[in-house]
């Protein structure tokens, strides 16, 4: 009987204890959750990055090569003016002073040379004389109009030369003096004014800390000037897309497209880099010159590939793999991916369109969960790693 009881005793421990790990088994397996996505067949566009800021592409220092004080100001910061539209004047009596020396110069050098023209005239028709017949001159004499002739010739010459010295002195005498209405060389907006009316220009454009007294730029020519790093640059090229966003302007993204690169690049604290210029396909108000910007360059776009977030990817080894869920377990695809950006990786073969992908597992029996993606930027596959 003791026997019996200790036999019954058993099998209910046992059968208990079957259930309970049943029981914790089934609600573990309950518990495990995935986040999937459908593989989609469409565009992959790869890029690379750059960050910089806005910049005037057209941009005129209005910088005089003559001095004197500063006179009639007309223009202040932000105002809009026209090619040839005078800015200031700048008074210099002394500039007056050397175009009426020119002056005098050149009225000079055209008496001396009209004096030099009668001068061989008479030498010529003092010869022609000497040499008609019956004109009682001897040969000896004849040889000293001949080289009177030679002289004045040799004159004319000088006398030449001395007035086309003469009429550029005054031509640049007069352009010298010209530069005191100073204009503007291009039409566009004043961006700076470091000047005042009865500012000495010789004081303003000397020493150390030396300004520009004007500076316009076109607001209509604003570039963004982006750094490159050099692993990025080869990837590169005039006539790429860009896509450009700015810190100071939430929400903004304009397409652009990569006009200039710099063919020498520049070190800073051993990092590489080169300046790129991108032109806007659009040009919104609110984009002012020296803005932070930073810069998606696109490199190429692949069209209809499958297509996968990077968290679905996988490695183990040398292998790439995807998961996919089949009913409630998932099932491995070992695949050949493509090329890659910061979201999404181009898988070659191993997969379908249409099959879906888990890029996340949730076990909450464990402390960490999720799955093993590949990090965003800029890649380009050839196969499995």
């Amino acid at each position: 009987m003791k026997l019996k009881k200790s036999f019954i005793v058993v099998a209910i421990l046992l059968a208990s204890g079957g259930y309970y790990w049943y029981s914790r088994s089934q609600t573990k397996t309950s518990l495990v959750r995935y986040v999937t996505v459908t593989a989609e067949k469409g565009a992959l566009m790869t890029s690379v990055a750059g960050s910089g800021n806005v910049a005037i592409d057209q941009i005129a220092n209005v910088d005089p090569t003559i001095t004197g004080t500063v006179a009639g100001l007309s223009v202040a910061v932000g105002d809009h003016v026209k090619k040839g539209q005078l800015l200031f004047i700048i008074d210099n009596d002394q500039l007056g002073v050397s175009v009426a020396k020119s002056i005098a110069s050149l009225d000079q050098s055209k008496q001396a040379f009209k004096s030099a023209k009668v001068q061989l005239k008479q030498a010529k028709a003092d010869l022609s004389d000497a040499k008609k017949s019956g004109s009682g001159k001897s040969r000896a004499q004849k040889d000293v109009l001949n080289k009177k002739v030679d002289v004045a010739e040799l004159g004319i010459v000088s006398a030449q030369q001395d007035l086309a010295a003469s009429q550029a002195d005054y031509g640049n005498q007069l352009s010298i003096a010209g530069k005191r209405k100073v204009v503007s060389p291009i039409d566009g907006t004043v961006n700076a004014v470091n000047i005042k009316n009865g500012d000495d220009l010789a004081k303003v454009s000397s020493g150390t800390s030396r300004q520009t007294p004007i500076i316009i730029g076109d607001l209509g020519t604003l570039k963004a000037q982006v750094e490159v790093n050099e692993v990025d640059i080869p990837n590169v090229s005039i006539g790429q897309k860009a896509v450009l966003k700015f810190d100071a302007i939430d929400g903004l993204n304009i397409s652009g497209k990569i006009e200039k690169m710099d063919a020498l690049g520049t070190i800073t604290q051993g990092v590489v880099t080169y300046k790129v210029t991108i032109g806007f396909d659009t040009l919104d108000p609110r984009i002012r010159p020296e803005m932070s910007v930073s810069a998606s360059l696109v490199t190429d776009v692949k069209q209809d590939v499958i297509i996968v977030p990077n968290g679905a990817i996988k490695t183990e080894g040398t292998t790439t793999y995807v998961e996919t869920l089949d009913g409630q377990t998932p099932k491995r695809h070992t695949v050949e991916v493509g090329a890659s950006n910061s979201k999404e990786t181009e898988i070659i073969s191993g997969i379908n369109a249409g099959e879906k992908v888990i890029t996340q597992t949730i076990d909450p029996t464990k402390t960490t969960t999720g799955s093993s993606g590949q990090p965003g930027g800029f890649r380009l596959f050839g196969g499995g790693r």
